[in-house]
């Protein structure tokens, strides 16, 4: 399961909130297809969020780590993935 699937944001490519609030840059990575096997970012998306957050400054970078590893499906993935588990790569 990607992370909008999961979280039920519809902002996939031909999701239903896609054209109103723009498609999300975790499910168009390709760069990052099949990490903790997603399909593009969907199962690593922490690394799309902290990554732009990163180019605005270092307090906004460990929000947004901190907003992470505190989410819901960061959890699950870390769980299902074990030793496989790719935090930041």
């Amino acid at each position: 399961m990607n992370c909008w699937e999961f979280k039920k944001c519809e902002r996939e490519p031909r999701g239903e909130n896609a054209q109103k609030l723009g498609i999300c840059r975790a499910s168009i990575e390709d760069k990052l297809n099949g990490v903790n096997y997603g399909n593009n970012a969907g199962r690593y998306c922490w690394k799309v969020k902290i990554s732009e957050e990163n180019q605005n400054s270092a307090d906004n970078t460990l929000s947004a780590i901190m907003t992470c590893i505190e989410c819901d499906f960061f959890i699950k993935v870390k769980a299902e993935e074990k030793n496989g588990f790719n935090f930041l790569i």
